[in-house]
């Protein structure tokens, strides 16, 4: 008799799901998931009214050592920005349109519902 497994859906994948749902919650559309640009990735690209955000999901199971956005570090900012650019560089330029950073953490409990913050404008675009 074989048994199969169902498959589970790793932290991330549970976290960035949450967090396309909690942001259409709060009027933004999405307009791409996991954009890979050369060595760099952009977990979602969503629009807010003109604003273009793109947004870094962070997911903890729980928040004892550190919250989900203190793994944010210097160095993940910079290959943000990085892959903001290479994706700015292949858009269509519209003056209209303003570009930001948004962070959504999320915090799994070892029961009950998940904690999730939106943090806009999280950090500068240089």
């Amino acid at each position: 008799m074989r048994f199969f497994r169902r498959r589970v859906r790793s932290l991330g994948q549970q976290g960035e799901d949450l967090a396309v749902r909690h942001l259409k919650r709060n009027g933004y559309s999405i307009l791409d998931r996991n954009v890979h640009l050369g060595r760099f990735e952009i977990d979602i690209i969503a629009r807010e009214r003109d604003t273009v955000a793109f947004v870094e999901v962070k997911a903890r199971r729980e928040t004892n050592i550190a919250n989900p956005e203190d793994n944010i570090t210097h160095e993940k900012k910079r290959r943000l920005i990085a892959a903001a650019r290479i994706y700015l560089g292949k858009a269509d330029d519209d003056l209209e349109t303003y570009y930001r950073f948004d962070v959504v953490a999320i915090t799994f409990p070892p029961e009950g519902k998940p904690t999730i913050t939106l943090y806009r404008n999280a950090f500068p675009f240089p």
